[in-house]
């Protein structure tokens, strides 16, 4: 069967058409369209399949691969329209942006004065909105506390009429944040955001009112993704994602592929993140191509594409205090290292000394592998889950004789600190540590948070909100124990505390990053010394994690023109008696894979 693709000018829609040879083949690529799109866009004949173009350029890459895998059955020509349109899709929509003129302060102090916008702008978000406000898509990859919510509010309202609308993608716990700042920029003259939540029926109900502001998390957005097709339908849609690291993994992620099969459809866009890479720059060209879907982009091209669409506040233009970061190494005792080199030996046969195979499958299996020393460094106790070590008389003696160095010394010194009045926040990748380290310190009032913690009232001490209030307000609470995954973002502790404990770090730069953050942000005293401390076995894994992340961080902090996330180390050597494994990359692989056959490099770290 012969099919021919056309653009119709007259009314910006795309035309497929047929020669009549076959119309059972014909039915099936009808459905397979029905499938992408809202059946309620497409015009559909026994000649022609009608829909608007902005759809065929969200939908070319899949039609593509359905011609593709049926090629015996459909002939697939364009009319001269249609190449002359997807060659001005991909060669102008990024350059045009460029060349757009951008506006002035007094222009976009006037047009937000118009839409009601009455907080003041700080000089530097003022100076972010001069650079992006013109363009239909950008980024504000400012630190915390910069104040990035405010400014893409501002970014909505500089550019809005009275019917547009806008759509945030964030996590849920960001919600209250967007809902505070809405109501802090414009009170409540255009309404307040409606939180589309509870399923299809649900949130098609409440699209139903067509609130102005809509709230939708990421893992929300793919169950209701032709909701969200017909709410940006008519174009007057400003979509918004909210921690846009979150949509890295492109494709083959779920949410990621969801956010990107509608990156034709809103009127402008927005990504918000303070770490936009925080594995490498491949990071980055999900987020980029949400903003410019049709511009081609790869690793070795996004970061010079993204500078120019991108803004950032850095934690030095914020005057903020300098962050002090120390390594503390304590020693395995001579069992506990038998046991850690055995294990070393295990891990080595299950790996190949070479990574020929870099597919997320090959990533995460290896993940897991070094999650296991990990967990037996950061608590030997961790290991006798495990049925091949459940009865080795070795960790049984090991376990009789403490909880192993790293979490004596975190609690010896979270003591030190409490004796003088500090309060102290301890960070574990693992919940049985993060329970453990609050049972150990329960005399200094210790709370904890992991993902098992459920969010709610700040008033009942069972919930997140609730074990913060009292970290806050309590002043016999001196220790919060906390998981990276489940408390890295949307807590602010740097008023009560200025201290940080990693007891162990996993390759997850965002978590780690974010995680810091708490206690390091706009706020705090010009004479405050914030200070970070991870805690690290002598000649072990947590020398490998400590460099992958320090050369994500670097690598992020030259893309972004940011020295002040550079991380100087100071060591520090004590002597005393005695679910991330997704996010490792193909470069923290090899280091891995370096460390378990080879290692000398990472014993010169702390020699």
């Amino acid at each position: 069967m012969n099919v021919e693709i056309d653009y119709l000018a007259y009314t910006e829609q795309v035309n497929i058409s047929n020669d009549a040879s076959d119309r059972r083949n014909w039915r099936a690529l009808y459905g397979f369209i029905c499938d992408y799109l809202p059946m309620a866009f497409i015009s559909y004949s026994d000649w022609n399949i009608t829909f608007p173009w902005r759809y065929f350029l969200s939908l070319k890459g899949f039609l593509g691969q359905y011609f593709l895998a049926h090629r015996s059955l459909y002939k697939v020509s364009f009319s001269d329209a249609a190449k002359a349109m997807l060659k001005t899709a991909n060669d102008t929509s990024y350059s045009a942006a460029l060349l757009l003129p951008p506006r002035n302060r007094e222009d976009i102090e006037k047009r937000l004065a118009e839409a009601g916008f009455i907080r003041k702008l700080t000089d530097n978000q003022l100076q972010n909105l001069i650079k992006i406000s013109h363009l239909p898509g950008a980024a504000t990859f400012s630190v915390p506390g910069a104040g990035k919510t405010t400014e893409a509010l501002a970014f909505f309202f500089i550019n809005t009429v009275e019917t547009d609308r806008l759509l945030v993608v964030a996590p849920k716990n960001a919600f209250g944040a967007w809902e505070e700042q809405l109501a802090a920029c414009v009170g409540e003259t255009h309404g307040k955001f409606v939180r589309l939540r509870g399923g299809e029926t649900s949130i098609q109900a409440a699209l139903q009112a067509k609130p102005k502001f809509m709230l939708i998390t990421y893992d929300q957005l793919p169950r209701v993704k032709d909701a969200v097709i017909e709410l940006l339908a008519p174009g007057n849609v400003c979509m918004f994602l909210d921690e846009s690291h979150r949509i890295k993994g492109g494709k083959q992620v779920k949410r990621a592929d969801a956010v990107l099969e509608l990156a034709h459809l809103p009127k402008r866009k927005l990504i918000i993140t303070g770490t936009p890479m925080p594995q490498s720059p491949k990071d980055l060209i999900a987020q980029f191509l949400f903003l410019y879907p049709t511009k081609d982009v790869h690793e070795a091209t996004v970061i010079d594409l993204i500078q120019p669409i991108y803004v950032r506040t850095t934690k030095g233009q914020l005057n903020i205090p300098e962050l002090t970061h120390k390594v503390v190494t304590v020693n395995m005792s001579p069992l506990q290292r038998k046991i850690y080199e055995t294990l070393k030996s295990e891990i080595r046969r299950q790996l190949n000394p070479v990574l020929s195979d870099s597919s997320r499958y090959e990533l995460r299996r290896i993940g897991k592998c070094v999650m296991k020393v990990m967990e037996f460094v950061s608590n030997p106790a961790l290991l006798s889950s495990d049925m091949e070590y459940a009865f080795d008389q070795r960790i049984g003696r090991l376990l009789l004789a403490s909880d192993g160095p790293k979490i004596d010394y975190v609690c010896k010194r979270a003591r030190e600190l409490a004796s003088n009045n500090q309060k102290v926040l301890i960070w574990s990748s693992f919940v049985q540590n993060v329970e453990l380290l609050a049972l150990r310190l329960s005399d200094l009032g210790a709370e904890y948070i992991h993902g098992g913690v459920d969010a709610g009232d700040e008033n009942d001490n069972d919930t997140r909100e609730g074990k913060i209030r009292r970290f806050h307000d309590d002043p016999s609470c001196k220790v919060l124990v906390a998981n990276p995954a489940a408390c890295a973002e949307g807590i602010s502790l740097h008023t009560i505390c200025q201290y940080a404990i990693y007891l162990d770090r996993s390759f997850n730069t965002a978590h780690y990053l974010q995680s810091e953050d708490r206690i390091h942000r706009l706020g705090l005293e010009a004479d405050a010394h914030p200070c970070v401390e991870f805690v690290e076995c002598d000649h072990c894994i947590d020398q490998v994690v400590r460099e992958r992340l320090s050369q994500k961080v670097n690598a992020m902090a030259r893309a972004l023109n940011d020295p002040s996330l550079n991380v100087t180390i100071r060591e520090i050597n004590y002597d005393e008696e005695a679910d991330d494994f997704d996010n490792l990359t193909t470069d923290d692989a090899r280091a891995v894979i370096d460390y378990f056959f080879s290692g000398e490099h990472y014993d010169q770290i702390i020699s």
